[in-house]
């Protein structure tokens, strides 16, 4: 049976800079899929969900980061935000719509396919690094990447779920900013807080009783976060 070619669909209304990309990543050993515009990038998702999408940030139409919103909601599938766009306003507006990761262009291929390999890297030997946890209005089950708070069922993205296995592995122990986002993101990150800043407010919400007043991830000031059972 021929190997299975991880699929990324290129979403960006210039036509060159899809061609450019697409003999690039078909070059590094993946599948291209195109779309010009977010309406098409969804309506290809419903006929072949991708591994991973590149979204352009800006394009006619819905737009990026309405496209962004409307992807997560449906799908957990790793999305890579593009823009030419480099301030740190713009990448926490991407990362709160969903996106995993934030590639400024211009950008070198290297670059590009550095992050597309951390962003589809997953636990290959499929054991959790973290025991399943339980208390009175927290629970998850790792194997089953389940996540109950406040008795309803909660629905994370593959990147919040990692680092909330990371918190829940070293509970009870500071985790630095750096060790998180290396274990999370991959080697190549280390410097990127306001990733974390983002994330943990998005896990916050959706897993404490009180996301202002956090019980269960806490920030250690200068250092990083710990995850704290309350219990």
């Amino acid at each position: 049976m021929p190997a299975k070619f991880p699929i990324i669909l290129v979403v960006d209304d210039e036509a060159q800079i899809r061609r450019a990309l697409k003999t690039n990543l078909s070059a590094g050993g993946y599948a291209v899929l195109e779309a010009p515009d977010g309406e098409s990038a969804i309506d290809q998702l419903r006929v072949q969900a991708p591994d991973l999408i590149l979204l352009d940030i800006n394009m006619p139409g819905i737009g990026g980061l309405e496209t962004c919103r409307e992807i997560r909601d449906h799908f957990d599938i790793p999305i890579i935000m593009l823009s030419v766009k480099n301030s740190e306003r713009d990448k926490v507006r991407a990362l709160d719509a969903g996106a995993d990761d934030y590639v400024v262009k211009p950008f070198g291929i290297q670059e590009l396919l550095a992050r597309i390999r951390a962003a589809l890297r997953r636990n290959s030997s499929g054991e959790s690094p973290a025991e399943n946890y339980r208390s009175t209005d927290l629970t998850i089950d790792f194997e089953r990447r389940e996540v109950t708070a406040g008795g309803k069922s909660v629905r994370l993205t593959p990147k919040e779920f990692e680092l909330l296995r990371q918190l829940v592995a070293n509970a009870g122990k500071p985790v630095p900013h750096r060790n998180l986002l290396q274990a999370v993101w991959g080697p190549d990150y280390g410097d990127e807080t306001d990733y974390l800043r983002v994330f943990i407010n998005q896990l916050r919400k959706k897993i404490e009783p009180a996301p202002a007043k956090p019980r269960y991830i806490l920030t250690v000031p200068w250092v990083g976060y710990r995850f704290q059972s309350p219990d």
